[in-house]
Order: C-alpha cells, then sequence, then structure tokens
C-alpha cells in the first residue's frame, strides 16, 4: 500500500510524538500543606525543572509533610521530597515513625533552616512551653516533621505528650484558625521565614502574637537524639506584633530521593535548581539559602547520592 505526503508525514509526526512522550521522565515532588513554606518553594523547583531539564516533567504534591514526604520516596524513584533532617534520619535509620522499615535515601542538597515556631496570642497565659501543660494545643499534622520535633520539645519541656497537653494535629493553616475561632491555645509549626500562615495569624485585627522561646530545650534534645538541632533566632521584625526576637531550635532542610534514582537524573535536579537561584527566590526568598559552601556531609544524616556529589565536584565542592 502507497502512501500520500500527508499520510507519511502523519504517521511520522505520530511515531516522534510516541517516542517523545515513551522517553518522557515523570518526578513528584512530595512538599506539605499549602499554608506552609514546602508547598511553593516545591512548585518552584517542579516549574524549572518541567522548562529547563529536556524530557523531565515535574509536579508538585501537597502532602502532610517530612514523614509523609519520606514514606512516598520508599522504593520510588520517582519521587524526590522535601524533608527535615531529624525525621530524614528516623526513615533512613529505621527508628521512631520508621520503626523497623528503614527507607533508601539519598541526600541531592541541604536547603535552608527550618525555624521551630511556638506560637500563641496575649492573654492566653503561656509564657514558655512548660506552661503549655493543660492547654490545646496543635503538635502539626499527622505525617509532618512539625509533630516529629513539638514532641521532642514537650519532652525536653518535662511534658508528656499524651497526658500533659490536650494535643490537637492540624496543618499550620488549620492551627491558625483554630486559635482565632479559640478551639486551641498554641501551636507548634517548624518552617521557614515567613511562614504565610503564620503572618494571617499576627496580621488579624485584634490579635497580639506571641511567640515562646524554645531555645533552651536545644541541649536535651541534642543529648537524646543527636546533634541535630542548633539555638536560633526569629528576628522580631518576622511578624507583626513581636515583641523581641523569638530564641528557637531550628533543624536543616534536605532533599532526598530514593538510592535508585539514576545518577543522571539526580545530576539534572541538583544542577538545574542551583543555576535557578534566581527564579527560585522570586517564589521564596527561603531560596537564598540554597548555597553550594553548604552543602556538607556533616550538616545531613543521610548519605548524599552520587548523582549530586558528581555536580558538586564539578563546582569544586568537596562535601567532606
Amino acid at each position: 500500500m502507497k502512501l500520500s505526503i500527508k499520510q507519511f508525514a502523519f504517521m511520522l509526526c505520530f511515531s516522534l510524538a510516541a517516542v517523545q512522550t515513551a522517553s518522557a521522565e515523570n518526578i513528584s515532588i512530595a512538599t506539605g500543606g499549602t499554608g506552609g513554606v514546602y508547598y511553593p518553594i516545591g512548585g518552584g523547583i517542579a516549574s524549572v525543572l518541567s522548562k529547563k531539564v529536556p524530557g523531565m516533567e515535574a509536579t508538585a504534591e501537597v502532602t502532610g509533610g517530612s514523614v509523609d514526604n519520606l514514606k512516598l520516596i520508599d522504593g520510588d524513584a520517582s519521587y524526590i521530597g522535601l524533608a527535615m533532617a531529624d525525621a530524614s534520619q528516623d526513615a533512613y535509620k529505621g527508628e521512631n515513625k520508621f520503626e523497623g522499615q528503614k527507607v533508601p535515601l539519598r541526600t541531592l542538597m541541604i536547603l535552608y533552616p527550618n525555624r521551630m515556631h511556638v506560637v500563641t496570642t496575649e492573654g492566653r497565659g503561656i509564657n514558655s512551653v512548660a506552661d503549655l501543660k493543660g492547654k490545646r494545643v496543635s503538635t502539626g499534622s499527622p505525617g509532618s516533621a512539625t509533630e516529629v520535633m513539638a514532641f521532642r520539645l514537650l519532652e525536653a519541656a518535662g511534658l508528656d505528650k499524651d497526658k500533659d497537653v490536650k494535643r490537637e494535629r492540624l496543618s499550620v493553616a488549620e492551627s491558625v484558625n483554630g486559635v482565632k475561632d479559640n478551639k486551641i491555645d498554641a501551636f507548634f509549626w517548624v518552617g521557614g521565614l515567613p511562614t504565610s500562615a503564620v503572618t494571617d495569624l499576627a496580621n488579624t485585627p485584634g490579635t497580639k502574637i506571641k511567640m515562646i522561646d524554645n531555645a533552651d530545650l536545644v541541649p536535651a534534645m541534642n543529648k537524646q537524639y543527636g546533634n541535630l538541632y542548633v539555638e536560633d533566632v526569629i528576628p522580631k521584625t518576622t511578624y507583626r506584633g513581636m515583641d523581641a526576637d523569638n530564641k528557637q531550635a531550628t533543624v536543616m532542610n534536605i532533599l532526598v530521593a530514593s538510592e535508585k534514582m539514576s545518577d543522571e537524573t539526580a545530576y539534572n535536579i541538583v544542577k538545574t535548581i542551583f543555576e535557578s537561584r534566581d527564579d527560585l527566590i522570586a517564589v521564596h526568598k527561603d531560596t537564598a539559602e540554597f548555597q553550594l559552601d553548604k552543602q556538607k556531609a556533616s550538616a545531613t544524616p543521610v548519605p548524599f547520592h552520587p548523582g549530586a556529589i558528581k555536580y558538586f565536584e564539578e563546582r569544586g565542592v568537596s562535601i567532606n
């Protein structure tokens, strides 16, 4: 059967499209809730990967946070996830929420500091973490690293998470609404600066935000869980109504993938993120913390992926 020129051209285009579809690489970016920082940053990363890596289609997914993200990566090389270093250590070692379930993780890059917010409002009689005893408190959504760190802070303050507080498990956006509606007295949130949901609470008419210091609990947390936390500060200019800098505990965020991810894919992801910093900073200013000199093995409890190491070596960066 002879084909006309039009028929031949159509079949050729169809064949090329089929090849392109077959060769497309789909990457899912596990982020967090829409009221936090992971989601917009993950969306920004998805955008630059889709635009700049030939054949790659990346999408950002709303999740419960770090713990959920780490579980999604388990056994699935198409996922990358934003996660806190403490939750990542648990997943890598198969401890706590990952008891008996080691996740074959690799670090792609060190991201930015995640700062613990212990948030309440004036007039609730809360001046320290210890004052949360007997109060209605959200410790973060299920599947979040906020919950992991909140439990450790309560423990360091001598409080039992199940007996000493009336605990809710809400996202940061739900927690803010809970405070506004007087359904909870305070909430924990670990995130970048500023976090939009906390900004919303601080800007609510008739509300004066109160950030509770918690940096004094860092030594006890590190003694129990390893040197994952540092004493840090949320500047008083971050949220409206703050009377002073908030002394708090900080943990690093990292971008992680399965050890099964190919070296080429890991290399392309890391390279593209670093070469797209200006695009990402326009999405959220915390991405300005994505810096080559911060890519150190000592900054993450999870080994670096060989593909990431290849890129760093090309840039003259030694992770050791």
